[in-house]
């Protein structure tokens, strides 16, 4: 049976709340259960808060939008963005529509590897310990294997066993041992923590050295996610702005990311805006992507941006970023989370690897985004539009009249509380009287 579904819903921004969810039910399939967590009747509860942290009070709710006009690796994906900034949803699901009349985004993923350390103190010999792991490397491996049995049938389990040698410290030389694991469809902190925990008594054993730190690192260059996409150059003109005027002016925006840390900071954060969104939408640990995006992002010694951007023989603008993303559609808060579980449902995936290649082009086209409203019309006008209505509801707006205090405000050039407040009065007023 030929598959129907797409990202393309024109005019879904236009629809009530109401409508653009039983839309994306109808694209994704979505079960009852998914729909009462999506609808905010359900999702998760006061109880459920209670056995995933400490001192749960109750829980705290943030807006959840559909990003549409997705093509990955041409597959139609509609995705699931959690976040309170206005203008990301709209810019990323806008710039997948340019990507479109490329070809959509391709994108690639490494194996799900992570890294566990271990941290070996008091040593007489870093070169003799050193050999003692390397020499035993099979057996260890063996151990960290037993760790989960269920990874280890799905295929997944310990790769290999990297020795670092730290010659200078602040508490002197050490050693640290890198086990790269792949945790398959899992993200995989609790999995690779155990591990490490497993392999510091044998350790200790071999170099004669003393095991402190067994964790994870969220410096995870060995689970890569890549993605490219190709704009063709006439569907970059719009409004007084030429096609060349937008490419030329997004290629100079990245250029001060690529050369300025001050520069880079924000573009990285603009990144991020889109994939930290579709992290907290589906349970996973945004935190720990954010430190190994930055991290990555230094890499080579000075921090630059995580995308390229370049135009290419035919004169079209073509992008790529890769940056570490440790996700996972298996375990934590994506199974016990059930607007997360229904999220996860949405984008349809099968896989951590296909995941993270949709998380990816997320980023891309977000970055494509800030880049293009910096080059032309400016930050602040998009920003501008959806944050009057926030100060329109903050100030007692409601229905209709949220929009028309906002419009105004915008006119005007004037967003505060008390002119909304004024605003609120005054056509208030006219719309009784009329």
């Amino acid at each position: 049976m030929p598959n129907t579904r797409s990202s393309r819903l024109p005019g879904f921004y236009a629809l009530t709340r109401e409508d653009r969810l039983a839309a994306v039910a109808e694209v994704c399939k979505l079960d009852p259960e998914a729909l009462t967590a999506l609808s905010g009747e359900g999702g998760l509860s006061s109880e459920g808060a209670n056995h995933m942290i400490e001192n749960v009070i109750g829980t705290y709710d943030l807006p959840l939008g559909i990003a549409v006009n997705f093509l990955v690796n041409d597959r139609e994906v509609l995705v699931p963005m959690v976040i309170e900034e206005p203008s990301v949803v709209a810019g990323a699901s806008y710039m997948a529509k340019l990507v479109r009349s490329g070809g959509g985004f391709t994108a690639k993923s490494s194996a799900s590897n992570m890294i566990a350390q271990i941290q070996i103190l008091e040593l007489e010999d870093l070169e003799a310990a050193k050999q003692q792991i390397l020499e035993n490397k099979t057996e260890l491996l063996e151990t960290a294997n037993k760790v989960n049995q269920v990874i280890t049938k799905l295929g997944g389990g310990a790769r290999d066993l990297e020795v670092r040698m730290l010659g200078e410290t602040p508490v002197g030389p050490m050693l640290v041992v890198h086990l790269i694991y792949d945790t398959c469809d899992a993200m995989g902190a609790n999995t690779v923590n155990t591990a490490a925990e497993a392999l510091a008594p044998r350790i200790e054993v071999l170099t004669g050295g003393r095991a402190h730190l067994r964790i994870l690192s969220n410096l995870a260059d060995q689970r890569l996610a890549y993605a490219h996409c190709r704009i063709p150059y006439r569907e970059l003109a719009f409004g007084e702005f030429s096609s060349e005027r937008v490419r030329d002016g997004i290629i100079e925006a990245w250029a001060l990311a690529a050369v300025d840390p001050y520069r880079a900071a924000t573009h990285n954060k603009g990144i991020m805006n889109g994939i930290d969104a579709v992290l907290i939408a589906t349970g996973n640990d945004w935190r720990a992507v954010e430190a190994g995006a930055h991290a990555y992002a230094a890499r080579d010694g000075h921090y630059t941006s995580l995308s390229n951007w370049w135009v290419n023989q035919e004169g079209d603008l073509e992008g790529e970023l890769e940056m570490p993303l440790a996700v996972g559609i298996v375990g934590g808060a994506t199974r016990v989370h059930p607007t997360a579980q229904a999220n996860l449902k949405i984008l349809g995936v099968s896989s951590a690897r296909e995941f993270a290649e949709i998380v990816v082009s997320v980023g891309l086209a977000q970055n494509l985004a800030a880049l293009r409203a910096l080059a032309t019309e400016g930050i602040q006008r998009g920003h501008m539009a959806l944050h009057a209505r926030q100060i329109a509801i903050a100030a007692g707006a409601e229905g209709a009249l949220v929009e028309l205090v906002a419009n105004q405000m915008v006119d005007e050039g004037t967003i505060t509380l008390n002119r909304a407040q004024e605003l609120i009065t005054t056509m208030g007023k006219e719309g009784r009287s009329g």
